[in-house]
């Protein structure tokens, strides 16, 4: 009993790094998912911001955060620490995502909207800021909790690079004891919980902006 309690709380300690990336790589993807959303609407950001996108959906996101944490060094001069390449690793590759879920929710969106604003000479600055991006917000936020799990997901790779997050430190006791099941098992109870934690907090968030919606 004590070997197992022991294993909970080594894998347990990974939390902190997993978690870190997990809102990291969100900040990043939301903000850089945006940016995407909004030059895709603009003639000559388009196939720039399509190739982006493209690149960032059709390469492995390990492949990526290899090429961020080992070749970044020798382009700007000095090497990224772990957290920093997992967290930018994470955040670039999940905007691609994003920028996607925007677009289907922009296009959800009347357009007539749009027609509107232009009619009312409504810069464009504080058109997708007050009328298109709250609307969107509302629109896509499920699909946003989906993506943000299966960042929360995506983070084991950052095992692949010795990052000792929660699957790295399962793998390590699964060495140290020639034992897979158990550490596999106390690493994919925490993921589950935090999966759990994540839908019931986003499902709480979506409930009130019903609610405020139609009240």
């Amino acid at each position: 009993m004590n070997k197992i309690i022991s294993n909970f709380l080594y894998v347990g300690s990974g939390i902190g790094l997993t978690l870190k990336l997990t809102f990291g790589g969100v900040c990043i993807g939301v903000t850089g998912g945006i940016l995407l959303s909004i030059l895709r609407y603009s003639t000559i950001g388009k196939p720039i911001v399509n190739a982006i996108i493209s690149i960032l959906r059709g390469t492995p996101l390990l492949l990526q955060l290899s090429f961020i944490y080992f070749i970044t060094p020798s382009i700007v001069g000095f090497r990224l620490d772990l957290l920093a390449a997992g967290t930018l690793a994470f955040g670039v590759n999940s905007s691609a995502y994003i920028a996607e879920i925007f677009r289907a929710g922009i296009e959800s969106l009347p357009k007539g909207q749009f027609e509107a604003a232009q009619t009312l000479e409504i810069p464009r600055f504080y058109m997708w800021k007050d009328i298109i991006l709250p609307q969107v917000m509302i629109n896509i936020f499920p699909a946003m909790i989906n993506e943000i799990i299966a960042l929360l997901k995506e983070t084991v790779l950052i095992a692949m690079i010795g990052g000792m997050d929660i699957m790295r430190r399962a793998q390590t006791i699964a060495v140290e004891q020639y034992e897979y099941f158990m550490p596999l098992c106390i690493a994919g109870t925490y993921y589950y919980g935090l999966v759990l934690l994540i839908g019931f907090i986003g499902k709480k968030i979506e409930n009130r902006k019903f609610y405020a919606k139609n009240s």
